[in-house]
């Protein structure tokens, strides 16, 4: 019988950093233990791992507090990061000054940090790390035989145009 595990959450909305860069961040930590995302996050040297690094602790606050308000058991020491996603947000649209008195138009992204961390049952088994690597997880597949390359073809040389010279002389 699988018992339904408490899910507890943080979001930073409006953040002014790009999805794109933020999700580099966030699939560094997904599926890790809280203590070893964090640790994973103080070492990164991105921009955003700062900001990740607050979600974080506000979702492990608000795991804390919650399992105190509403008499749950959480352990914190078994609890992982579940979920860890960057949403777009609005984009703020820009106008950067071009030659000849025209503009250029950019758009500055926003993104809606959220994760999500929950205790981990003691029979569930952690997703796939980042050191493991997808090869681990795969059982391997037969290899296809390799194709050999191609023959170079030989390229035939031209026969020399004919002058007058020549022609005059045979």
């Amino acid at each position: 019988m699988q018992l339904d595990t408490k899910e507890f959450r943080a979001e930073a909305r409006f953040q002014r950093v790009s999805p794109q860069k933020a999700r580099l961040v966030l699939e560094l930590i997904k599926g890790r233990r809280v203590e070893e995302a964090l640790h994973t996050v103080a070492f990164t040297k991105k921009a955003v791992a700062p900001l990740v690094e607050k979600v974080l602790r506000s979702a492990l606050q608000n795991a804390t507090y919650l399992s105190e308000e509403q008499g749950l058991d959480v352990d914190v020491d078994n609890l992982y990061v579940k979920q860890a996603v960057a949403n777009e947000g609005p984009r703020m649209k820009r106008i950067r000054p071009a030659p000849m008195g025209r503009a250029y138009r950019y758009q500055r992204r926003l993104a809606h940090i959220v994760i999500s961390v929950a205790e981990r049952a003691s029979g569930e088994t952690p997703v796939e790390s980042a050191d493991a690597g997808p090869v681990a997880a795969k059982p391997a597949a037969k290899k296809a035989p390799a194709k050999k390359a191609a023959a170079k073809k030989t390229v035939a040389k031209k026969a020399a145009p004919r002058t007058k010279k020549s022609a005059e002389t045979k």
